[in-house]
């Protein structure tokens, strides 16, 4: 998948994590490089659990909770599209 695909579908993913998890910010406020979780956006586990959920009804691809690569999968917005961008099958 090349970089400006996955720079394409960065927008989406924002509006569907902030959509998921009703955030109070707007899509473009998350910053593509930045922790999903603690210092950055601030998820938590049950968080992750909804966006892939709403992933795997979205793009088709599966997020499994005991996948290895997940810390690095939501580590930021970007891991995450790039892995969704590399993995969808919708």
């Amino acid at each position: 998948m090349s970089q400006a695909a996955i720079e394409a579908l960065l927008p989406e993913v924002a509006e569907l994590i902030v959509s998921a998890l009703n955030l109070d910010l707007a899509p473009g406020e998350i910053e593509a490089d930045a922790p999903l979780f603690g210092h950055g956006l601030g998820l938590d586990s049950i968080d992750v659990l909804e966006v892939a959920l709403v992933v795997s009804k979205r793009y088709g691809v599966q997020l499994k909770s005991d996948n290895e690569d997940n810390i690095r999968i939501f580590s930021s917005l970007r891991a995450l599209t790039a892995y969704i961008a590399s993995q969808r099958t919708q």
